[in-house]
C-alpha cells in the first residue's frame, strides 16, 4: 500500500510518501511545497494546491493521511492553515484518494507508543522506522512521514486484508 502523509501549512507544506507491505515501510519520496511570504496569499493557495497536485500525479499514493486541524493561538494563522488545508483535501478528492486525519497526539501515541512524546522523539522514531540516515529536513517533511506512519499503523493491515478479499492477493 502506497500512503501520502502530508502535515499541512501555507508557508511550507511537509509530504511524505511511504510503500507498506507486511509490516515494513519503504520510503518512496519525501519533501516540502514552499510558497514565499511576499506572494499574495491566493496565489500560495494555488501554488500548495499545484505542488500537491503534482505530488499526488508522480507518486500515484493509494491513500491520504493528514493532519487534523487544530485551534493555534493565532485565528490568522489557523484560518490560512485551514484553506491551505482545503485545497489539499481539494486535490486528494479529484485524485480519488480516500482520506485519514489525526490528531498530534494519535501521531506521537502511533510512531512513539506514548501520546506525550516531545516533538524531536516523533521525529527520531521516525527515521530510525524509515532507515534514513538523518531527519528529513524541514521538519514538515519528518511530520509528514510521521502521519504516513500513522496510518499504516492505525489502519495499513486492515485495508490490506479488504482489498484481498475485493482484488485478490497484493
Amino acid at each position: 500500500m502506497r500512503v501520502l502523509g502530508i502535515d499541512p501549512g501555507y508557508a511550507i507544506v511537509g509530504w511524505g510518501v511511504l510503500d507498506y507491505a507486511g509490516n515494513r515501510f519503504t520510503p518512496v519520496d519525501f519533501g516540502a511545497v514552499c510558497t514565499d511570504a511576499g506572494v499574495p496569499f491566493e496565489r500560495r493557495l494555488d501554488e500548495v494546491y499545484t505542488g500537491v497536485k503534482e505530488v499526488i500525479q508522480r507518486t500515484k499514493p493509494e491513500v491520504l493521511a493528514i493532519e487534523k486541524l487544530f485551534y493555534q493561538h493565532n485565528q490568522t494563522t489557523v484560518i490560512g492553515v485551514a484553506e491551505a488545508r482545503g485545497v489539499i483535501l481539494l486535490a486528494a478528492a479529484q485524485a480519488g484518494l480516500p482520506i485519514y486525519e489525526y490528531t498530534p497526539m494519535q501521531v506521537k501515541q502511533a510512531v512513539t507508543g506514548y501520546g506525550k512524546a516531545v516533538k524531536k522523539q516523533v521525529q527520531e522514531m521516525t527515521r530510525i522506522l524509515l532507515h534514513l540516515p538523518a531527519v528529513p529536513k524541514p521538519d514538515d517533511t519528518a511530520d509528514a512521514l510521521a502521519m504516513a506512519i500513522t496510518f499504516c499503523h492505525t489502519n495499513g493491515n486492515q485495508l490490506n486484508r479488504f482489498r484481498r478479499q475485493v482484488v485478490g492477493p497484493i
